[in-house]
């Protein structure tokens, strides 16, 4: 299977605060990928150094076939990324925010891939109000479209659903699994585990540093100690394993 996303032993320090400590990971090609880490276990961190916004210390990392310190421009034109926070005009409108990432992008009919994005997105009754009317699901729903123009081969989305309501958040997972469909690598970081169970075909745990464990949802099910059974055997839920993994590993 052809990879989207090869990382080799990356470190990463911000003066002596060691963050990643030889993470190494695998991402395949059309996937969705989830990292899954407590806060300031360096998931940012990660998502900031495959998008070329931060240089690493060491190791090899390589995003669609290019190298994120030599070849930085390559890198950034086979990607999309979508932060924590929406990253809107507020003062454009809807349909002129998809317009104006369009035309940097240099892509013809800038206005029909707006069209055809607002469509997607359900957003084509508010084309044409300012962002900063829309509700938080609504600028997420945009912010996401926007990273959508030019069909980007890797996204990566630093917790995508951040902020959201239960409704907002299940209408964003639709868009996620639309993305993976059409061919796209999506690499995934997020604070709600449910996410994380529904959505990727591989997880990872970083803990202090280092990738801990990786693989899908069934291996890491086998992880966790046999169930107690009584009348039903109870299947361990993603949050239950996770703090298992993660507490196992402190006492070590």
């Amino acid at each position: 299977m052809q990879k989207s996303i090869q990382v080799t032993g990356l470190h990463k320090s911000y003066r002596n605060l060691h963050v990643l400590k030889g993470v190494d990971l695998e991402v395949e090609k059309g996937s969705i990928f989830a990292l899954l880490g407590s806060n300031g276990s360096g998931k940012t961190t990660m998502i900031r150094i495959l998008s070329t916004l931060l240089p690493p210390d060491s190791g090899q990392v390589m995003v669609n076939g290019h190298d994120v310190v030599a070849q930085p421009g390559l890198v950034r034109q086979s990607i999309s990324l979508t932060g924590q926070f929406a990253a809107v005009d507020e003062i454009l409108t809807g349909r002129e925010n998809l317009i104006m990432i369009a035309r940097l992008r240099h892509l013809k009919d800038p206005r029909q891939v707006a069209d055809d994005l607002l469509h997607r997105f359900k957003l084509t009754d508010a084309a044409d109000r300012r962002a900063s009317g829309y509700s938080g699901g609504m600028r997420r729903r945009l912010d996401l479209a926007m990273s959508l123009v030019g069909n980007s081969p890797v996204i990566f989305l630093d917790e995508p659903t951040t902020g959201l309501d239960p409704e907002a958040r299940i209408e964003v997972w639709k868009i996620i699994r639309e993305m993976a469909r059409s061919g796209a690598t999506v690499f995934l970081t997020t604070q709600y585990l449910e996410e994380a169970e529904q959505l990727a075909d591989r997880i990872a745990i970083l803990h202090d540093g280092k990738i801990i464990v990786s693989g899908t949802l069934e291996s890491l099910k086998k992880l966790f100690p046999p169930a107690k059974v009584e009348y039903i055997e109870k299947q361990p839920t993603l949050e239950e394993i996770f703090l298992s993994i993660i507490g196992n590993n402190q006492q070590q």
